[in-house]
């Protein structure tokens, strides 16, 4: 490699935006508020989801994705995906041994609600977090720190 592509290589690699991942999974119990009543939602057809108004089940698969400043465990992943699954194992949450209550909360306010702990405790990185029910549908939020580019207007 010559000089100047090795110095091309080296930039990009110094400027590269690092993350760690990390997933688990909880058993939780939630419910969509008015899918029961609302007949853009309980249409009685192929479409109907009106079961959603009552409380179900699902095995919540989360996908939590950090922002790291250099390679040698800026965050340790094991420790950090530990102390998000303690984050679901409090008393508040559930009952001993039992699902997580997330009574009407969607996947995204799942995440958002992820997302401020994480911040509290990591603040001012890049955060994506996904939150799937079953591993079947779900979804992906990106809380992105980096302050956009200013345009210049000449």
């Amino acid at each position: 490699m010559i000089q100047a592509e090795r110095e091309t290589v080296d930039r990009i690699m110094d400027q590269a935006k690092r993350e760690i991942w990390v997933t688990f999974t909880r058993e939780g119990i939630h419910r969509y508020p008015g899918a029961d009543t609302d007949p853009k939602l309980a249409t009685g057809g192929w479409d109907d989801v009106s079961f959603l108004g009552v409380p179900h089940r699902h095995i919540f698969h989360f996908r939590v994705s950090i922002e790291v400043f250099h390679n040698d465990r800026d965050i340790e992943f094991i420790q950090f995906k530990r102390w998000l699954e303690r984050l679901y194992n409090d008393d508040t949450v559930h009952d001993e041994h039992g699902p997580i209550s997330l009574d009407y909360k969607s996947c995204e306010m799942i995440a958002d609600e992820l997302y401020i702990k994480i911040a509290e405790r990591y603040p001012g990185r890049s955060v994506t977090i996904s939150v799937a029910e079953d591993n079947e549908n779900g979804c992906q939020i990106t809380y992105n720190t980096t302050k956009p580019s200013q345009s210049i207007v000449i």
